[in-house]
């Protein structure tokens, strides 16, 4: 009598395929295809990179994201030093400066001191002096005349007045941080050197700001981390790595954001006639554009897990790199119903441009404040504006981490 066949035991289910995503180049406001396939496909998969070694989870999915954001189980501070699969041969942000790469405690610690230079109040303190900045620039456009490139007169240059305001740059000084900020913002298309001049200028204008403002108090952010300095809380290293972080950021951010939001205003011509309507929507709709615009090509920073962590029904041993999609979250169907469209009215307005969790973009208060003014300026003093070339027309960035118009012709 034959024996019956030993069974078999289950076999461990085989981990997903790597597939390679190179982050290419994408048309005008267009989300990525890639992003698009893995979560509706896959939404915690395996990806390699363009650069770097190894490979990374990718999670794309809203709660999946909002998870690994804000479990301490996952780390940036492990980050540093290591050659992770990334976009880029360099670190998307500087590993010694301001928060990217840390994590509690030191994180809280410098988190706290910068949080009281975005208050409410600060906030109430550089409205006026945005809307002063906004008009003045389109002061002259106006004079320019028809057409004229929205990006070179108002997009631009506005972001980095904000920031001098915001710091608390005094206006006699303003010509010589102005070749400064504006080159900051380049420099990663410069060489080494002139990278490296520029940050070592920019260094010593922050030093010396600070310098003043222990001397002069004031409620800027430099007051802040003056303040900070003063009472041991951080070191002079920090304050000035803080406030060049918030210097790049804010400065490149918005400009590229900023641009997007007028060109997607620009190109959906009922929405914008709405807002010439209704002015007191343009809080909630600058809301619906911070989810619509795909603001980053690729992914961010990476974390690193630093024990085996269960994510969207993967498991994720420690050591592990995984990058967070934060535009694949803002167009999770599961949670904003038909994603693809602008919609004013959308019920959750919940997103993730600015992040989640304790890495939450500081700045927040002031892109959302910096976004209505531009936007609000832009329809009381031009109502008639309009492109002056065909959308297809418009030159976006290329090969970039901001995604943004290179250049926005309108005319009005």
């Amino acid at each position: 009598m034959p024996l019956d066949p030993a069974p078999v035991p289950p076999s461990a289910p085989s981990p997903p395929q790597v597939r390679f995503w190179p982050v290419d180049d994408l048309p005008a406001l267009d989300p990525d295809p890639f992003l698009d396939e893995v979560l509706r496909e896959e939404p915690v998969t395996r990806i390699r990179l363009p650069y770097g070694e190894g490979h990374a989870w990718l999670v794309t999915r809203y709660e999946d994201i909002r998870f690994v954001t804000s479990d301490p189980r996952f780390s940036r501070e492990q980050v540093v030093g290591r050659d992770v699969t990334s976009m880029r041969p360099e670190p998307v942000a500087s590993q010694t400066a301001g928060l990217q790469y840390i994590d509690p405690p030191r994180h809280n610690r410098l988190r706290r001191v910068v949080a009281r230079a975005f208050t409410g109040r600060s906030m109430q303190r550089l409205r006026p002096l945005a809307e002063r900045r906004a008009a003045e620039l389109l002061d002259g456009m106006e004079r320019a005349g028809a057409p004229a490139d929205l990006m070179e007169h108002l997009h631009g240059p506005f972001p980095i007045a904000v920031i001098r305001d915001f710091l608390g740059v005094e206006e006699k000084d303003w010509h010589r941080w102005a070749e400064t900020g504006e080159a900051l913002l380049s420099a990663g298309a410069e060489s080494k050197e002139r990278a490296a001049q520029v940050a070592r200028t920019n260094r010593a204008r922050i030093a010396e700001l600070l310098r003043h403002r222990r001397a002069e108090p004031r409620e800027d952010l430099a007051g802040v981390l003056a303040q900070a300095v003063t009472a041991g809380e951080i070191t002079d290293d920090e304050a000035i790595s803080l406030a060049t972080a918030v210097q790049v950021s804010g400065g490149h951010a918005v400009r590229n954001n900023s641009g997007s939001m007028m060109y997607a205003l620009l190109t959906h011509p009922g929405h914008l006639n709405r807002l010439r309507r209704e002015p007191e929507l343009l809080p909630r709709a600058v809301d619906e554009l911070f989810r619509y615009v795909p603001h980053r090509n690729g992914v961010g920073i990476p974390r690193i897990a630093v024990e085996d962590v269960t994510v969207g029904g993967q498991l994720i041993r420690a050591g592990e790199v995984v990058y967070n999609a934060y535009v694949a979250a803002n167009r999770d169907p599961e949670v904003f119903p038909d994603p693809d469209a602008l919609d004013f009215d959308r019920e959750n307005r919940a997103h993730l441009a600015f992040g989640h969790g304790p890495h939450h973009c500081l700045a927040a208060v002031m892109a959302r404040m910096e976004a209505e003014v531009v936007i609000g300026a832009v329809l009381t003093r031009f109502p008639g504006i309009r492109l002056a070339v065909p959308p297809q027309e418009v030159e976006f960035q290329r090969q970039g981490l901001i995604r943004g118009p290179r250049t926005l012709p309108v005319t009005w």
